[in-house]
Parts: structure tokens; sequence; C-alpha cells
């Protein structure tokens, strides 16, 4: 068997009631909803379980969430003895990833997501930014749309490399607009708006990032105990003044999911564990190499089968 790496989802995966099976059946996922509330001051595994869910996905309250579940499953995961060689979440998901490699405590996490969150939230007002998937269309005629957009006034990036033909861009309202507009005329096969409060992963997210990097000052950074692929660079970190730097910079940087999933496959992986709710990063760790295998784990049904196949019990 090759290598293994545990992968976490980022925003856009909340669902009420996630984690909630896993926390009655397991003392140590119920803990972790519970040290969650304690250190944050506030019930938020509340509006995890019982929503609502336009509460639930507001960005202060989605990005503890999310990294709290995937926390609690990974928690009932690791009793089965499987340790990963590498770790990688995709934005917000890199912080259960920096927990899941040891270089985070899930306290310091939980309460530095939770700002993180909030700044983003406060960087640009609501309505002003936003973003849009642009399916079937190559990064660097992608990047020559935006740029001639951005160049015009109206500033918009790319924000996700996702998969092949699948990116995320990101910047002020008209920005977007023009871009998906520009991009569609070029031969994009699609652009659909995405749902979110902010531009995410866009310049604009500098003022965030300036505040944010009080808060990680506060906290503590370890060295990781396995590599962590970060999203800025595609590349593994693990020294503690790196991951600080990079985790500032991703504010406002793009996600190279794409390419951070080369990385690992590069590096021997075949098999990827998505440890929190849903399945989106399997899917697109399968469009990037479909012969390796990918198993989502969210559930008691689906944590009881991939450890049954991963053990060699199927």
């Amino acid at each position: 068997m090759g290598k293994i790496a545990f992968i976490f989802p980022g925003q856009g995966s909340q669902i009420v009631g996630m984690g909630q099976s896993l926390a009655n059946e397991y003392d140590q996922a119920k803990a972790i909803y519970d040290r969650a509330d304690e250190r944050l001051n506030f019930p938020l595994s509340e509006i995890i379980f019982n929503g609502p869910q336009e509460k639930l996905t507001l960005t202060e309250n989605a990005q503890p969430s999310l990294l709290t579940t995937s926390i609690a499953i990974l928690e009932v995961f690791k009793e089965h003895g499987i340790k990963p060689d590498y770790t990688a979440g995709h934005s917000l998901g890199e912080y259960s990833a920096l927990v899941a490699a040891g270089a985070i405590s899930f306290e310091d996490a939980v309460y530095a997501v939770r700002k993180r969150g909030e700044y983003m939230e406060e960087a640009v007002p609501a309505g002003v930014g936003t973003m849009a998937a642009v399916l079937g269309m190559e990064e660097t005629e992608l990047k020559e749309v935006t740029d001639e957009v951005t160049e015009k006034g109206n500033v918009v990036q790319l924000a996700n490399l996702n998969c092949p033909g699948q990116i995320v861009i990101s910047g002020s309202k008209q920005g977007v607009v023009a871009a998906a507009d520009l991009a569609k005329e070029k031969g994009a096969k699609r652009v659909i708006p995405l749902d979110v409060s902010g531009p995410f992963h866009s310049i604009l997210m500098k003022p965030a990032a300036e505040k944010f990097s009080a808060i990680l000052d506060e906290i503590t950074i370890k060295n990781a105990e396995v590599p962590v692929i970060a999203n800025v660079t595609a590349n593994e970190i693990i020294e503690n003044v790196e991951i600080k730097e990079k985790l500032i910079e991703q504010l406002y940087s793009p996600v190279r999911w794409s390419e951070s999933v080369e990385t690992m496959l590069a590096k021997g992986v075949d098999t990827f564990i998505e440890i929190g709710p849903g399945k989106v990063l399997s899917g697109l760790v399968k469009k990037v190499n479909r012969r390796v295998n990918t198993y989502a784990i969210s559930d008691s049904e689906t944590l009881t089968e991939a450890i049954n196949i991963l053990k060699g019990d199927a």
C-alpha cells in the first residue's frame, strides 16, 4: 500500500446535524464539541446540531463548526490506528489539517478560526464582494481575463484552483460579473455564482489578514509532526514560523488545491481520506487522478465502512 493523506473540507460543506450521530455514540467525539463550546464561551454545538442553516452558514459560525466536526470525526477515526503520511485541507480545512498534524491544539484552532471568520466578514461589507466558479477554462487563460478586468479598476482574481477545468474567481461584485462575462466570451463552458458572503482568497482580504496576524501571535504553533501541504504553495510545511506565514498569506492568496493533490501523488500518496462533512474533496481528488483510493468519512456508517476496507476486513 502507498502513502495515506488525511484531507479536510472547507467552508460550504456545513450542514445542520453534522457529526451528531458520532457525538451521540462516542465520548471522544462529544468531548470535542464540549471543548469548542467551552473555548468559545458560547454553545456552538447547539447551532451545529440544531441550526438553523442560515445561522450555521454565517462565516464566523461555519468556520469553527466545520473544524470542530472534522476533529470530532478524526478523534474517533484515530482510535483505529491509521496514521497519515501527509495532511492537507481546503482553505479553512488547512486548520483541521494542522490540528491533525499536531501543529496547533484544537482549542487554539477553534478560537483562531472563529476570529478568522469574524475578520473575513468585517473586511468587506456584505454585498460588495463575491465569488464564482468558472468551468472549462485553463488557468493561464482565466488569469488573463481576471488581470484585464482588474486593470480596468474592478478587482478580481483566481481564488481556488480546485481541479482541472474548475477554478473559482473572487473579488468585487462588478469585477466577478465582468470577468464571468469575458470568460464566457472567451470559451468558458459555464460560470456559476457562489453563495458566499465575501470575496475570500482575494486581495480584498488583506485587511483581515493584518488583523488576523495578531490572533496567530496569541496562540501556540508548533512544528508539524507530519508534513502539511500548504494551500498557498502546494508544498509541504513543517516549521512553525512558516506555518504562521502561510496561514496569513492564505487569506488573500489562491488555494492551490489541484497542485496540492499533484504534490501528494508525486510523494507516493495513493489513498486520500476525507474527514468531515460531505465529499467535495474526494470528488476533486478523483478529477485530478481517478485511479487513487478516496474515502469520505462523515458519520458512523462511512467510518465503519472505511475502517473495514482499510484494515482489510471487507
